[in-house]
């Protein structure tokens, strides 16, 4: 079974006035004065946004007038710059294209004076080459001719080696009275000739004649005091260092020998003709000139 319904109640409206008029109305005005109020902000905040509107333009007009003005003055000055710029670059390649011009013109000198002196240098080689062959064929025909020369010399000289061997072949030898060893005697010119070919001393050659006075040969003196042309004897006085010794009685072609106080080898005298009144030979003394010191 089901519960028992509950039963409604309808309340009624209140009598008396009706209290939405009054609230109504006051909400209308409370409208009304939140509108004007708004309207009036607005506008206040409309002509403040006008003010800063117009300064701001303002200030964005004098910006873009500075910045056209900067812009111009900037624009001006890399003008300048970019002329100044091609001007010098204008003056440099005129500069560059007359160094150019001069350098090739320095440089085509150089080549022509470095032809000249090759030129010139190749002439004077080539002079030089002429003139060496030409002392080349001098040399080659003087070589040839001195060749031939040289023969004959030889020849020459082979006969002369053969006469001075056979002229030394015939030579006398003698036996030295001081040094006790055999010495090469010349007899006459000829003989005397080949002892000098020998080399081995020097040889002066004298006359000498009869006189109060010496008779100067080489470093000695020789005085004739007696010659016996029939016995082909004679007597001589010496004067070396000084000193002076008698050679009496001596014959022709006898080697005198005696010291001086240059040589440790003798001196020799040798007479070859006696005359009256006269003597002729010839002296040799060593090659080498030793003193003897105390000897």
């Amino acid at each position: 079974m089901g519960s028992p319904q509950q039963p409604t109640y309808i309340i009624p409206p209140p009598s008396g006035p009706n209290w939405k008029t009054p609230l109504t109305i006051g909400a209308l005005v409370l409208l009304a004065v939140s509108s004007i109020f708004q309207f009036l902000q607005l506008d206040k905040v409309r002509s403040e946004t006008k003010a800063d509107m117009v300064k701001l333009t303002s200030e964005v007009n004098a910006a873009i007038e500075k910045m056209k003005v900067d812009s111009n003055e900037e624009v001006q000055r890399s003008r300048r710059s970019v002329d100044e710029l091609q001007s010098r670059l204008a003056e440099q390649r005129r500069q560059a294209e007359a160094s150019v011009g001069q350098a090739k013109i320095d440089a085509q000198r150089r080549v022509e004076m470095l032809q000249e002196k090759v030129a010139a240098e190749q002439a004077q080689q080539q002079a030089a080459i002429s003139q060496v062959k030409a002392s080349a064929d001098t040399a080659n025909t003087k070589v040839d001719s001195v060749t031939t020369d040289v023969g004959t010399v030889k020849t020459d000289l082979g006969a002369t080696k053969s006469q001075l061997e056979q002229t030394i072949s015939t030579l006398k030898r003698a036996t030295g009275e001081l040094d006790s060893h055999s010495s090469l005697i010349a007899t006459n010119a000829t003989e005397l000739k080949a002892l000098r070919e020998l080399g081995e001393r020097n040889y002066a050659e004298f006359t000498v004649n009869k006189s109060k006075q010496f008779t100067r040969v080489a470093d000695i003196s020789i005085e004739l005091k007696k010659a016996d042309p029939k016995k082909n004897r004679f007597t001589i006085e010496i004067t070396a260092d000084d000193k002076t010794v008698e050679k009496k009685d001596r014959t022709v072609n006898e080697p005198i020998q005696f010291y001086t106080s240059k040589a440790r080898q003798p001196y020799e005298i040798v007479v070859n003709s006696v005359k009256k009144d006269t003597i002729a030979g010839y002296l040799a003394t060593p090659k080498v000139m030793t003193g003897r010191g105390g000897d």
